[in-house]
């Protein structure tokens, strides 16, 4: 199967404490999400301690079209070998959010992990968005196989 990626223009700005770093970037053809880097101080890394919560800047702002947001995703390598993940993911930035990009990172694993300037700390993707319009059913909803069952209800 074969498909045409659709792109969208994202203006974005650095800010001071950002500049130096290389904007977002997929880093292969066919990746969904973009690497956001840590706009740490190089002299002053953040470190987490296991159980810790921090929100770690990106220095960018970006402008997205109407109708569209971005998710802050975790990066699973970082997950994977450090335990560190995006702690409210897929975070998500409106379209009418003007300020900085924050990842609010957690620290599940057991050792220390320290955030160094330039570290690629979670990925953004960039989505279109559909409102729903609730209607107020007249009676009840219409019958499934499943019905109301929930958590695990699906035997899998």
């Amino acid at each position: 199967m074969t498909g045409r990626i659709t792109s969208v223009a994202v203006e974005f700005r650095q800010l001071p404490h950002g500049e130096g770093l290389p904007p977002p970037a997929y880093q292969t053809p066919e990746a969904a999400g973009m690497d956001l880097l840590a706009a740490v101080a190089d002299d002053a890394p953040m470190v987490l301690h296991p159980g810790d919560v921090a929100m770690v800047p990106t220095g960018l702002v970006i402008a997205l079209p109407a109708h569209h947001e971005a998710q802050v995703r975790p990066r699973s390598g970082l997950a994977a070998k450090s335990g560190v993940t995006v702690l409210n993911a897929p975070g998500t930035i409106d379209a009418d959010y003007r300020g900085e990009i924050k990842v609010l990172l957690v620290n599940h694993g057991r050792a220390p992990f320290t955030v160094r300037r330039g570290e690629r700390i979670a990925q953004m993707v960039i989505a279109p968005v559909v409102r729903a319009e609730l209607v107020r059913a007249a009676g009840e909803l219409s019958a499934t196989a499943r019905g109301g069952g929930g958590f695990g209800s699906t035997g899998r």
